[in-house]
């Protein structure tokens, strides 16, 4: 057996980690012969309920799970820690402004990449979850200088699963059928869900997504407002945010970054732009289409030819991350 692996998630008392907690400590995401423990971080008004999810965990008696702490202290949480998954953030609450939710956020983001910063691995990875994720996430990476920037990463992998649902369903096919689906840019209603590179395997052949579906009308109208819009579906279903899909897509996005991607597909993951791949701009966490390898070193998928459609979109969810990343540092300490 290795050595346990240190993995801190925050927000620990919330309903995705609720969802997320079994499948890490089960060997879901970092594989079945790798201890973990767990390191629990949540705020002090939520201890009592985290003190009964550390119980439901015990009592589901995981052999991989080495050990559980519970905090509210995040140098406790994060001291020496392989893997951040950060999921807590400060949600939107009815009459609060965007940057309201900015400012909140930014304040935690930036105390939390100050706490890694001092107490995590230099070598950890960082997942951040809490919305806005993009600019949380880049927060968090300019608060920890000492930690590469290529450690930083948000989730879009949901928005992902969210786009290659949609087609295997409309073509009634399983979704591991379905490959190469881009996430662009921002976890919002800008991002863009792209498929005109995605391909499909229908009746044994391999063939792209755009032949099989032939409806470009659907491709780029009702299709991508699913996608872009589902998180405010679930909300306003279920009158409650996604956790169980989200806290899959943490599953799926950990164990690529682990493990690798498949030589046939690629991943969607917001990570820190260097102003060298799509035209993006430098200095914001944009969503791109990801390989990665089996030592955890990822790299963008070039090569790919942008139509003016795709242009369009993708300067579009850029300008956002611009406005946000601005809005979002004026509220940081100088």
């Amino acid at each position: 057996m290795a050595s346990p692996l240190r993995v801190c998630v925050t927000g620990a008392a919330g309903q995705i980690a609720y969802s997320l907690l079994f499948s890490i400590g089960n060997g879901e995401v970092f594989g079945t012969n790798q201890p973990i423990t767990l390191l629990l971080l949540d705020i002090p008004p939520m201890m009592t309920a985290l003190d009964g999810v550390i119980m439901e965990l015990n009592d589901c008696s995981l052999p991989l799970l080495h050990e559980v702490v519970g905090t509210s202290d995040a140098a406790i949480a994060f001291n020496n820690i392989d893997v951040a998954i950060l999921v807590g953030a400060m949600p939107r609450r009815e009459g609060m402004e965007r940057k309201d939710l900015l400012k909140a956020n930014a304040k935690i983001f930036e105390i939390q990449g100050k706490a890694l910063e001092q107490h995590a691995k230099k070598t950890v990875k960082v997942l951040v979850v809490g919305n806005p994720a993009n600019t949380n996430c880049l927060i968090a990476s300019k608060c920890a200088p000492s930690i590469p920037k290529e450690n930083f990463s948000c989730l879009t992998k949901l928005d992902q699963n969210r786009a290659v649902s949609q087609i295997a369903m409309r073509l009634g096919v399983k979704t591991t059928a379905v490959k190469n689906v881009i996430i662009w840019g921002n976890h919002s209603s800008t991002q863009y869900p792209d498929v005109q590179h995605a391909t499909v395997e229908l009746n044994g052949q391999t063939v792209s997504v755009k032949d099989a579906i032939k409806d470009d009308n659907w491709l780029q109208g009702e299709f991508m407002i699913i996608v872009q819009t589902r998180g405010a579906a679930v909300i306003k279903a279920r009158k409650l945010s996604s956790a169980m899909s989200a806290a899959k897509a943490i599953c799926d996005h950990m164990r690529l970054w682990w493990f690798g991607t498949p030589s046939d597909d690629i991943t969607s993951m917001g990570i820190v732009s260097d102003g060298s791949s799509y035209g993006i701009p430098e200095g914001i966490v944009y969503s791109f289409p990801l390989e990665i390898d089996n030592n955890k070193n990822w790299k963008i998928h070039h090569g790919l030819e942008i139509s003016p459609f795709s242009r369009e979109k993708m300067e579009l969810t850029a300008k956002e991350l611009c406005e946000e990343r601005d809005a979002a540092f004026s509220f940081l300490e100088q």
